[in-house]
């Protein structure tokens, strides 16, 4: 390994084909499996079926965030530094598929009987080796999109293929969670009590995940010749590391963006995590309709994936962020707040499922755009770091990316288990059995919390400054730069 305080020249706009792309999407499976079992199934498993106190559980999840937010720079900023063969960024991707998709499957076998107290170390314990190593590979592989071109709008095109990809892969393991693991069987009524579903889905889980990151990093690995390379190499050195790490992250647009998608994480980390629980009690679905719910998601990420392209291609895209901000602000907690005030049919009507798919399908493509649109406007900072660096720092800059959306897993599991202890919400119970005045409990909490993070994550997101004129601008002072450090520009 080596580290570096590079300059590198700035390639010049390429077209990436599109069989790139979908090689590049496809990788985000793996995250979108991860993600999808640590925001909506981990606290219910841990929870219900292994019997933990849920305010422990949160507890031990802030725990598994320290760690995170340690991890994330330090493998980006490896990362940007690396010099091999195979580039910057493909030796970590291949490396991580073994050990991150051997800890998924990990996760959900525990020692229950042990205690609960070993459980939950052995959470703790596989938690953060399973988001360590997808860190490995996902910081590096997001890191590829500035890297792939530097044209303002292709850069929104690639990452949306990405999210598209990411948001497929994880419904399409929940919907055949739902659908066939969960299922009633074995005296399991309600199939996810079933230790043993667990354990076939966290096989099926780690498989998927290997999968996803080999058929990605073998399918854009021809693309290595033409990413960057680090070109002045020196010695290794922490205070000269941290240095260039603070120098780096103390770039005025992304702390901006980086304080963006941390408060917006908050908010979507608690919708997602308690998302199961209003479905199961609150809606009283079945598991079954549960996963029939998750189709219209299927069309959120289809629509998602040409409208953050479109409507970037005449506007700024900080301006379309802040108003997919502002509408997920307004219509994320909506159905809820109707059944409190009683302008909702009850659960008995035929009416339910079909408005909260439709609901559903609204609420996560805003979800999915905001996610294209933030990792477009950070590849866009990786310029605008350089003309005063010298240095390219992508891995440094998507590890922030990276870090809020565990945060969406961690936050959203950490403040979820505090919230069913103050509630006492009661532990392996059927639909129907929960009291109305604990449900209710629930979403008068869950209300003012999602409204305010997104709400506070708009006005933080209107600061930011660069556009699709300042970006050009950026890229004739890095030319400039390669221009006065001898170094030829493409």
């Amino acid at each position: 390994m080596s580290s570096s305080d590079s300059t590198i020249a700035p390639k010049g706009p390429r077209q990436i084909s599109l069989l790139t792309k979908l090689f590049y999407g496809f990788g985000s499976v793996a995250n979108g499996v991860k993600s999808n079992a640590f925001s909506y199934l981990v606290l219910f498993f841990y929870v219900q079926v292994v019997g933990v106190e849920g305010a422990w559980f949160g507890l031990a999840m802030f725990g598994v965030m320290v760690a995170d937010a340690i991890s994330d720079p330090v493998v980006g900023h490896i990362s940007d530094n690396w010099q091999s063969k195979w580039g910057r960024r493909h030796p970590f991707m291949y490396f991580s598929a073994v050990p991150v998709s051997l800890c998924f499957f990990l996760i959900f076998i525990p020692p229950t009987s042990m205690g609960p107290g070993v459980s939950i170390a052995w959470f703790m314990v596989i938690a953060i080796a399973v988001r360590t190593f997808i860190t490995m590979f996902e910081v590096p592989a997001t890191a590829l999109t500035p890297e792939f071109t530097s044209d303002y709008d292709q850069r929104t095109s690639i990452l949306a293929f990405r999210f598209f990809f990411g948001w497929w892969g994880g419904l399409t393991i929940a919907i055949l969670a739902y659908k066939i693991f969960f299922r009633p069987r074995d005296g399991f009524e309600n199939g996810m009590l079933n230790p043993q579903a667990w354990i076939e889905y966290g096989i099926f889980g780690a498989c998927i995940i290997f999968a996803s990151i080999m058929i990605s990093s073998l399918g854009t690995h021809r693309e290595i010749p033409f990413l960057q390379q680090p070109t002045v190499v020196h010695k290794f050195s922490f205070k000269q590391t941290f240095l260039d790490m603070r120098e780096t992250l103390s770039n005025r647009n992304f702390l901006i963006i980086f304080c963006t998608a941390i408060v917006g994480a908050m908010a979507s980390g608690i919708n997602t995590t308690l998302v199961l629980y209003f479905n199961t009690f609150f809606w009283e679905l079945t598991s079954s309709e549960i996963g029939t719910l998750n189709f219209a998601y299927y069309f959120s990420a289809i629509f998602a994936l040409f409208m953050a392209p479109l409507m970037t291609r005449k506007k700024e895209k900080q301006h379309v962020a802040v108003w997919v901000y502002f509408i997920g602000a307004m219509l994320l907690p909506l159905p809820i707040m109707l059944r409190l005030i009683g302008f909702f049919p009850g659960n008995e009507s035929e009416w339910v499922l079909p408005l909260l798919m439709f609901h559903g399908f609204v609420d996560v493509t805003i979800m999915i755009m905001a996610g294209i649109l933030i990792g477009s406007m950070i590849a866009d900072i990786v310029e605008d770091s350089q003309k005063n660096t010298g240095r390219r720092s992508e891995g440094l800059f998507y590890a922030g990316q990276s870090f809020a959306g565990k945060v969406v897993n961690g936050f959203g599991v950490f403040a979820t288990g505090i919230i069913l202890s103050i509630i006492n919400f009661p532990k392996d119970v059927a639909p129907g059995q929960v009291p109305q005045a604990t449900l209710n409990n629930l979403a008068y909490i869950y209300v003012p919390l999602v409204i305010g993070f997104y709400a506070c994550a708009t006005l933080i997101l209107s600061r930011y400054k660069i556009t699709r004129a300042g970006h050009s601008e950026n890229l004739l002072a890095v030319e400039a730069l390669a221009k006065s450090s001898d170094m030829p520009a493409d």
